[in-house]
């Protein structure tokens, strides 16, 4: 009996996860679309940006976002630089989880 490889990516088991993957890949993608939208608002809407609706409406969007990586980064990155750090983290994260749809594709001869 052949023992299972837990690196090995073929099989229904891991087909399974690509509606998961793909979920979470649309999630962490509006996440960051609304993460540069806040900032290209930070940059346009000068100072007043606080009694701006849609920026307003950004922040609420963003904020678990925001707050979880507050909580993940060390205290001396200043709360002012945690939306790039939030920005860049979901980048790095929505490419890795294209690469594993990819990689599960690849192996179970999937066209994703």
């Amino acid at each position: 009996m052949r023992r299972a490889d837990p690196g090995d990516l073929r099989g229904r088991d891991t087909v399974n996860w690509l509606p998961l993957i793909g979920v979470l890949r649309a999630l962490v993608e509006v996440a960051g679309l609304f993460l540069l939208g806040q900032g290209l608002l930070y940059v346009l809407a000068g100072a007043s940006r606080e009694r701006n609706g849609i920026y307003r409406l950004f922040r609420v969007i963003t904020g678990p976002a925001v707050r979880i990586v507050r909580l993940v980064v060390p205290r001396w990155i200043i709360d002012r630089h945690v939306p790039f750090v939030a920005f860049f983290l979901l980048f790095w994260l929505w490419i890795a989880l294209a690469y594993v749809r990819r990689a599960i594709c690849a192996a179970n001869g999937l066209a994703c």
